[in-house]
C-alpha cells in the first residue's frame, strides 16, 4: 500500500512494508516538519501578496508557526492559506502572524476559499491566529476577566471595558470609552483626583513647585518665588486659604516674579483677609495671575 499524507502538516504516512532503505530519512523530514509546527520562523516576501506552501512530505513555509509578512506593499494585499488539493479545505493550524511590511496599506491573512483577519494600514504588529479548516479566526478576541491582578506598562489604549485590581501605568492611558471605578478611588501622584490636598503652614511659607494641584492653609504669609516655575509650568496653580481667625496675611512676590491680579490686570503684592481663599496660577517663566475671595 502506497504512503499517504496527512491533512494539515502534509506528513508522510507511512505504510507497512513500504520505503526499505529510506524510512529513516522520511522519519527525519517528518520530525524536521513538526519542529517546523512547533518553534519555525519563516519571513514571507508579501509586497505583492503571497500564498502560502504545504509541500507534501517537505518543508515548506506555511508550516511554520510563527510568520512574518515582509515586503513594500502599495495596495491592500493577501496572504492565503490554500486550499489540500485532496480535501478541498484548508489545513487546521495555529500561527503567530507579524505584519512587517511597509507601506500604508491593509494586509489579510485568510484562507483560499474563506475569510481571514486584517490589519489595518496602519497596524504593524503581532496576531495570534488559527485556522479552522474553513476561515482565519483571531486567537484572543477579548480578555474578559483574564486580568487580576497587577498590569505594568508604558503605554495602554482602551477601546472597550478593562476590569483589574491594580494596573501601575509609567506613561499615558488612552481610553475610547469611560475609566470607571465602582470602589475605591482614582489616584494620581498628588492624591485622590477629585479631592484637593491640603498642606499645613504656621509660618511664613515659599511655595514650591511641589505644592501643585495642592491648597495650603496657613495663618501666616506667603512668598510666590522667582526661578521656581519656568515656562514649561505653565498651568501649575496653587490655592491659598487664609487660616487666621481675624488677621490677613500677605501675598508678596519675590524679586522678579510677576504676580497679576485677575480683577485689575496689576502687577503687584497681595493681602488676603481672613477666611479669604487666593488661586495663584502660573501662566510663563516666572509669572503668575491670582483670583480669589476676600482679596486685595
Amino acid at each position: 500500500m502506497a504512503n499517504a499524507t496527512s491533512a494539515n502538516l502534509k506528513l508522510t504516512v507511512q505504510q507497512t512494508g513500504e520505503n526499505p532503505g529510506t524510512w529513516g530519512q522520511i522519519t527525519n523530514t517528518n520530525l524536521l516538519i513538526l519542529e517546523q509546527a512547533i518553534g519555525g520562523y519563516a519571513a514571507v516576501n508579501s509586497a505583492s501578496g503571497a500564498t502560502l506552501t504545504f509541500s507534501d512530505g517537505a518543508l515548506s513555509n506555511g508550516k511554520n508557526k510563527v510568520l512574518k509578512l515582509t515586503g513594500n506593499i502599495t495596495g491592500n494585499v493577501n496572504v492565503i492559506v490554500p486550499n489540500d488539493s485532496t480535501s478541498g479545505t484548508p489545513p487546521t493550524k495555529t500561527y503567530i502572524v507579524h505584519n512587517g511590511t511597509t507601506g500604508a496599506h491593509t494586509v489579510t491573512f485568510k484562507t483560499q476559499s474563506g475569510t481571514g483577519i486584517t490589519w489595518s494600514a496602519t497596524d504593524k504588529g503581532k496576531k495570534i491566529l488559527y485556522s479552522d479548516g474553513t476561515n482565519i479566526e483571531e486567537g484572543i478576541t477579548s480578555t474578559g476577566s483574564l486580568i487580576t491582578d497587577n498590569i505594568t506598562t508604558s503605554n495602554l489604549t482602551v477601546t472597550n471595558d478593562i476590569n483589574v485590581s491594580g494596573i501601575t501605568i509609567s506613561d499615558n492611558v488612552t481610553a475610547a470609552n469611560n475609566i470607571t471605578t465602582t470602589a475605591g478611588n482614582m489616584v494620581d501622584q498628588i492624591g485622590e483626583v477629585r479631592t484637593v490636598p491640603r498642606l499645613d503652614k504656621s509660618a511664613s511659607y515659599t511655595l514650591t513647585l511641589a505644592d501643585h494641584g495642592k491648597f495650603i492653609r496657613t495663618d501666616s504669609n506667603i512668598v510666590v518665588p522667582m526661578n521656581v516655575f519656568t515656562a514649561s509650568d505653565a498651568g501649575k496653580s496653587i490655592s491659598i486659604f487664609n487660616n487666621h481667625a481675624s488677621s490677613s496675611i500677605s501675598i508678596t512676590r519675590a524679586s522678579g516674579a510677576v504676580l497679576y491680579w485677575v480683577q485689575t490686570g496689576a502687577d503687584a503684592d497681595r493681602t488676603l483677609s481672613s477666611r479669604g481663599l487666593a488661586t495663584i496660577l502660573c501662566v510663563g517663566n516666572n509669572t503668575f495671575v491670582i483670583t480669589g475671595g476676600l482679596l486685595s
